[in-house]
């Protein structure tokens, strides 16, 4: 039950702003964003929270805030006053993931300093870049005995092993959320995800995957900086 209480809800908010939100006045579109940063500092020290732009890399969403906390009724009322704000009157979010974390079946003993870590914590690195998608496995993957699965993953953790330039964070969304998993990959190096994900594709494993997009490319930013490429 202690291990219990540890566990983290995660949150991944994508937002899009409607372009009539660029045709305001310039100072009305300022307090919009000041009100809203105002939210996310005080909320910061309520939560983990870490922002990213999207801004120039995907056209369907504008920029992702990550939220990390042992108490999942924190994030409706910080939702609820993001959307009060100016900036918020005009977002709508049309990618959003709730997951929580759990202690991993098959990574005990692959322990390894830099990928894994902790299953019942998160803890979001400097990596200038972050890559997120929901992921689900195919039914006949849990159809397999619990040893057939372990020996394809031994192979998968394995893989992953070579890139350790790449931090994963897994959480899972069973019961919670419409996918299975959320994927969070944490690098400098855009080029070394790219690799790891062509490789993976080569597992056994990875032909138990039923889906495993939308994949977001995000670029961590500090939020007023996140905020000023919005326009």
């Amino acid at each position: 039950m202690a291990e219990q209480m540890r566990r983290q809800f995660v949150k991944f908010n994508f937002f899009k702003i409607d372009p009539a939100w660029r045709r305001l006045p310039p100072s009305e579109r300022d307090a919009g964003k000041r009100a809203f940063q105002a939210v996310l500092e005080r909320y910061a020290e309520r939560m983990i929270l870490r922002s990213y732009s999207l801004v120039g890399i995907r056209g369907d969403c504008d920029f992702l805030l990550w939220t990390i906390s042992e108490d999942l009724d924190v994030f409706p009322p910080f939702m609820a006053e993001l959307l009060a704000t100016g900036l918020g009157n005009y977002a709508s979010l049309p990618y959003s993931y709730l997951s929580q974390t759990r202690r991993s079946m098959y990574v005990d003993k692959h322990r390894h300093e830099g990928q894994e870590g902790s299953r019942l914590t998160v803890t979001p690195g400097k990596a200038k870049y972050l890559f997120v998608y929901p992921f689900v496995k195919t039914r006949a993957w849990y159809a397999l005995s619990k040893e057939r699965r372990q020996e394809m993953m031994d192979a998968h953790i394995k893989l992953g092993h070579t890139f350790p330039s790449v931090k994963l964070n897994t959480t899972y969304s069973y019961g919670l959320d419409d996918q299975e998993f959320v994927l969070a990959f944490e690098s400098d190096v855009p080029s070394d995800f790219l690799d790891l994900v062509m490789a993976l594709r080569e597992t056994e494993a990875s032909s138990y995957t039923e889906r495993d997009t939308p994949i977001f490319t995000c670029i961590a930013m500090r939020p007023g900086e996140m905020l000023d490429l919005l326009g």
